[in-house]
């Protein structure tokens, strides 16, 4: 069972992606935006942290640049959880640190399958 940490600012789609983690025996911590996020995932050191992008205050690029970037928090994988669909903020995402990027409406197997690709 691995702990999961979801930084997203939508209590909606924390809730459904809570969930889906909680169903598959994983436990859950959250963060409303990206300053929370980091905090949280430096004192709690999450097996892995799913990302929101669009979030107000720091957003979900620069947080993952900051865990990717930080000797605490480097070796935590950040999968970015977004709306956002283009290939540009894809290759962004992926530039800032993140080992995985999904696209929502999330597919709760190919969430599922990206989670158990890093072995948490």
């Amino acid at each position: 069972m691995a702990k999961i940490l979801i930084v997203d600012d939508s209590p909606t789609e924390t809730y459904k992606l809570t969930g889906v983690l909680e169903k598959n025996g994983h436990s859950v911590i959250t963060a409303i935006n990206g300053e929370e996020g980091v905090a949280t995932a430096k004192a709690e050191k999450p097996d892995l942290v799913l990302m929101d992008i669009v979030m107000p205050g720091l957003n979900g690029f620069q947080a993952t640049r900051q865990l990717s970037k930080a000797p605490e928090t480097s070796d935590i994988p950040v999968v970015i959880v977004t709306t956002k669909d283009q290939e540009t903020d894809r290759v962004w995402g992926m530039r800032q640190g993140a080992k995985a990027y999904l696209t929502k409406p999330i597919d709760e197997k190919e969430l599922i399958q990206t989670i158990n690709k890093f072995g948490v």
